[in-house]
């Protein structure tokens, strides 16, 4: 059981960060992996690092799939967002086509599209739950914690999503992350 489990901590979110100087829980998430078949359960911790909410890492898929998230428990968002491709069919890491946000809670099923980034929110006051049917191989290093079909160095790179989530006026809201060149007005919707 040792190889599907796996902890996001305070130290290893530092990247991606709107303040990253700000004090925040140890453990920022708990993954259990099983896969497709067994699905993969994240929980996350309630509350804020300085204004922000309790974030997962984020990244983009790498292989060919759409991945389905069933919340259940608690309530969140989930980012979305599209990069732009250029002329040559490359992938543009510092420019976004299109950002959504997703409100979710207990019972709310959302389809990550392929090739979309993506990141979930805890904006409740407990514990958000979801599972997911993303694929996983244990018999990789470190594949419970850094799943080998994501790719999260354009998240690192340029210190988190095109947008923040923040608590203001007991609400959230989203602030652009300045390190993108190109961050279109985000979509909101429930799930």
């Amino acid at each position: 059981m040792d190889k599907a489990f796996a902890v996001r901590t305070q130290e290893e979110m530092l990247d991606v960060l709107m303040t990253p100087e700000s004090s925040g829980p140890d453990v920022h998430y708990f993954m259990i992996r099983g896969g497709s078949e067994k699905k993969n359960i994240t929980i996350w911790q309630a509350g804020l690092v300085g204004e922000e909410y309790i974030k997962t890492y984020g990244h983009y898929h790498v292989s060919d799939f759409i991945e389905t998230y069933t919340v259940l428990a608690g309530e969140g968002i989930i980012l979305l967002q599209n990069r732009k491709i250029n002329e040559k069919g490359i992938l543009i890491d510092d420019e976004v086509e299109e950002a959504r946000a997703i409100f979710v809670k207990a019972g709310s099923v959302v389809q990550i599209p392929k090739n979309a980034g993506h990141l979930a929110v805890n904006t409740g006051e407990s514990w958000l739950v979801t599972s997911d049917d993303s694929p996983v191989n244990l018999n990789k290093m470190n594949e419970a914690a850094w799943p080998v079909h994501a790719d999260y160095e354009p998240v690192r790179k340029l210190h988190g999503f095109a947008y923040y989530v923040v608590k203001k006026n007991g609400k959230p809201f989203f602030i652009k992350n300045e390190n993108y060149k190109n961050v279109p007005e985000i979509i909101i919707e429930n799930a």
